[in-house]
């Protein structure tokens, strides 16, 4: 099986060295990463994949570094281990969300576009450049701050908060009652979205965003779409995991609707094969 990592512990540079062989790269690798990650070398595990058609200049070539820490790893698969499961695999959420993305749309080459991965404690955002990737970021907001916003305003359970975000009634306490918590929230990920997008822009001139597509379990939250294209605008879309993914009978529709927002990492791991270079 295949795991994925995110957040802090995970770096992810795309750097340019003097062209070299595939043999001596991967001796020069982690040298060169010392300089770009904050963690000593040992620390980490590196992988590393030469960018095909991209150039750092005469004489250099592109290449997309991604170093995790050990002991992060470990944990992840120390878990998975003890629920019976061998894992073979372990990917970043970013190139796993943007897996799900390519394997169900067809990308346009000038187009520049915002894959948004809402989870509950962290957003990931993948920018690309039709199927080039050109950005990558995790951001500390997620679904957590809905509840949390909730539970202090009006004195709940994580429970109710959780079922009052998704805009249904619980205990008789009307949807209405957190319309405004829910837009103040849309509106403090929105800012946060921006400051890496804008981050994005000043780092990455000429290049710009024409579409943004959400997913996630709290992509669902009531206007959040709405927020985002109004703050941003650009149009935002759902991502459909299943958009091109023939998915066994006996699935009901509404089971896969319901699944949609949340499987979208699990979908991009899916496609990945132990030894290739997705």
């Amino acid at each position: 099986m295949a795991i994925a990592l995110s957040g802090h512990s995970v770096i992810i540079k795309k750097i340019s060295i003097p062209a070299t062989s595939e043999e001596e790269l991967a001796e020069v690798i982690p040298w060169e990463a010392e300089q770009y990650i904050p963690f000593d070398v040992e620390d980490v595990n590196l992988a590393y994949q030469v960018l095909k058609g991209a150039s750092g200049g005469e004489g250099n070539m592109d290449v997309l570094l991604v170093a995790a820490k050990k002991d992060k790893i470990n944990d992840y698969t120390s878990v998975v281990g003890q629920a019976g499961r061998n894992p073979l695999l372990v990917d970043v959420d970013v190139f796993a969300l943007q897996n799900c993305y390519e394997m169900n749309y067809e990308a346009d080459d000038a187009m520049g576009t915002a894959l948004i991965n809402l989870g509950a404690s962290t957003t990931n955002v993948a920018i690309l450049k039709g199927t080039t990737s050109i950005f990558w970021r995790d951001i500390s907001v997620g679904g957590n701050h809905y509840n949390d916003a909730i539970r202090k305003e009006l004195n709940l359970s994580f429970d109710q908060a959780e079922t009052l975000k998704r805009g249904e009634e619980v205990d008789g306490i009307p949807v209405e009652n957190v319309t405004p918590i829910i837009a103040s929230v849309n509106d403090y990920i929105g800012t946060e979205i921006q400051k890496t997008i804008d981050f994005f822009k000043n780092t990455t001139p000429g290049e710009n965003i024409e579409k943004m597509v959400i997913a996630g379990g709290s992509s669902r939250v009531p206007h959040l779409r709405e927020s985002l294209a109004e703050r941003f605008g650009v149009p935002v879309e759902p991502l459909n995991p299943f958009n091109r993914v023939t998915v066994r009978k006996g699935i009901a529709p509404e089971t896969l609707e319901e699944l949609s927002s949340s499987v979208t990492i699990a979908v991009g791991l899916a496609a990945r094969r132990v030894g290739d270079n997705r």
